[in-house]
């Protein structure tokens, strides 16, 4: 089995692949779409960070892989419908980095709210420039957080411990935390908020969700971050807001548009402007986010191949047969259309194999049954059960 890592992901991710018996193969950057076309190839699974594209022609070219692990947060890098309609697994990592990137959303808010950026701008030129002016405590001023997920909702508790006070608006229904208030409409938060966070998902739907007429809307001399997803946010309109001094500070970590590969060159109509704040996408660039990235996306990988675990993938049902899997596992992926499983079971009867145990699970239009039976099935039994008209894909396991 091969497994192909791009981007530089944590090295515990090689390690926990290897330990299991994987070829593993490394690529420091991104690839572009001809790029992973010719690679995939004989690989199996795919590691990715947020640089690389997975789209219908890259599938295409890999007819052996089985799974492909975001090494991140977001998926919307990956052809999801594509992926399921190949058969192929996705996963990612929603939680490891969340503490990573509110850390830096908290220390961002500070170093914008006192104005340390000018401070220390200053000082680098040899000016001593010690005042009080336009720079305030953290306590007593309103975050206004947009998309109450894991990272909102974590800062959001860590940010009342600083003494502010926190508001919120999120498409769903979500449960507050702590002190903090949901607010019924964008247009309310903008009113309040001294500090707007952005911590929405990569869909669609929010692309351009905020431009001139919400940074308009802000309160004057009021602070704006985005460290979800760079296409949400017209940059343009916003150094706009920053260079008019209606906005006191910005901060992103990312961006419409970026570089490829370590050292490309970066452009932004915000580059130069005072009091903002600009990181290469690094929010959950720490050790310790990467590492628990890198174990928990390659453990995903390896218990879907080994297993047939789909716990936590982002595009198959989720199915687990309790315990060690048996000698003989079938994982099969089909349409999910009524009586396959007892077209599946009535097939394995008319050859002779017993069920030990089985589970199902269905998710839109795809279904996935995991059954462990008592011997290796015969290559006829196989073969009835690869050309039923539901079937995506079926794995022997074990």
């Amino acid at each position: 089995m091969k497994a192909l890592l791009l981007e530089k992901i944590h090295p515990d991710a090689r390690a926990t692949l290897e330990a299991s018996g994987y070829e593993v193969h490394e690529h420091p950057g991104a690839m572009d779409e001809a790029e992973l076309v010719a690679a995939l190839p004989g690989v199996h699974l795919l590691g990715i960070r947020s640089g690389t594209r997975v789209t219908p022609a890259a599938l295409d070219a890999g007819t052996d892989l089985l799974a492909v692990g975001a090494f991140c947060i977001g998926t919307n890098q990956i052809d999801l419908e594509a992926t399921t309609a190949h058969g192929v697994a996705a996963f990612n990592a929603p939680f490891s980095n969340t503490r990573s990137v509110v850390e830096l959303a908290i220390a961002e808010m500070i170093a914008l709210t006192r104005r340390l950026t000018e401070k220390s701008d200053a000082l680098h030129r040899g000016l001593w420039d010690k005042s009080a002016k336009g720079a305030h405590e953290m306590r007593g001023r309103t975050l206004g957080i947009i998309g109450y997920g894991n990272i909102g909702s974590q800062l959001s508790v860590l940010a009342e411990a600083l003494g502010m006070g926190v508001v919120y608006v999120d498409g769903d229904d979500k449960l507050p935390m702590g002190n903090a208030r949901a607010l019924p409409s964008l247009e309310e938060l903008l009113q309040v908020a001294d500090v707007v966070s952005i911590h929405v998902d990569g869909r669609i739907g929010n692309a351009g969700l905020f431009g001139a007429k919400e940074f308009a809307a802000m309160k004057p001399g009021s602070v704006f971050l985005n460290l979800s997803r760079g296409f949400v946010v017209d940059t343009a309109a916003l150094a706009d807001a920053v260079r008019s001094g209606h906005l006191a500070g910005a901060a992103l970590d990312v961006f419409p548009v970026e570089p490829k590969a370590q050292g490309d060159g970066f452009e932004s109509e915000l580059r130069g402007l005072p009091n903002v704040i600009l990181t290469p996408h690094v929010g959950g660039s720490t050790e310790e986010a990467q590492r628990d990235i890198g174990r928990f996306v390659s453990g995903k990988l390896r218990d879907y191949v080994e297993r047939g675990s789909t716990s936590l993938s982002v595009n198959l049902p989720t199915a687990l047969l309790d315990g060690p899997p048996s000698a003989h596992r079938l994982a099969l992926l089909h349409s999910n259309v009524p009586g396959v499983l007892a077209r599946v079971n009535q097939l394995l009867s008319e050859h002779d194999v017993n069920i030990e145990g089985q589970v199902l699970a269905t998710r839109g239009e795809l279904g996935y049954v995991v059954t462990d039976i008592a011997a290796a099935p015969s290559p006829e039994a196989v073969t009835a059960l690869e050309a039923m008209a539901e079937t995506v894909r079926l794995r022997r396991l074990g």
